[in-house]
């Protein structure tokens, strides 16, 4: 209970930005991360690819499975984990959908 109340949510965007089955690419100064809404859920993982820096928004969502647009590398948006080898992962954010926009756990 006491790291939830350490964590420093930030308002990322509106309530409706991600749509089902979509990813949308929000900037925290340099930090390039990515919202993707899969599963039924709304989550948060790195945008860049760590193969050759590859913007994952601009990839494609395959139910849970972001593929890079750069190399076609594929991560589990709700893991992190790259598909054929779980030592390369991204690093994923706590997310929580209010009624005033979607917040996430940048640090």
């Amino acid at each position: 209970m006491l790291a939830y109340l350490l964590m420093a949510f930030e308002k990322v965007a509106a309530p409706g930005a991600v749509a089902p089955g979509e990813m949308v690419e929000i900037r925290r100064g340099e930090q390039r991360m990515v919202l993707c809404h899969a599963g039924g859920e709304v989550r948060a993982i790195d945008g860049s690819c760590p193969h050759a820096g590859g913007p994952l928004a601009q990839g494609a969502l395959h139910g849970t499975a972001i593929v890079c647009p750069w190399h076609a590398w594929e991560f589990d948006c709700r893991t992190g984990e790259h598909d054929f080898n779980p030592r390369v992962r991204l690093q994923t954010y706590p997310v929580e959908v209010r009624g005033d926009g979607i917040y996430v756990d940048c640090d």
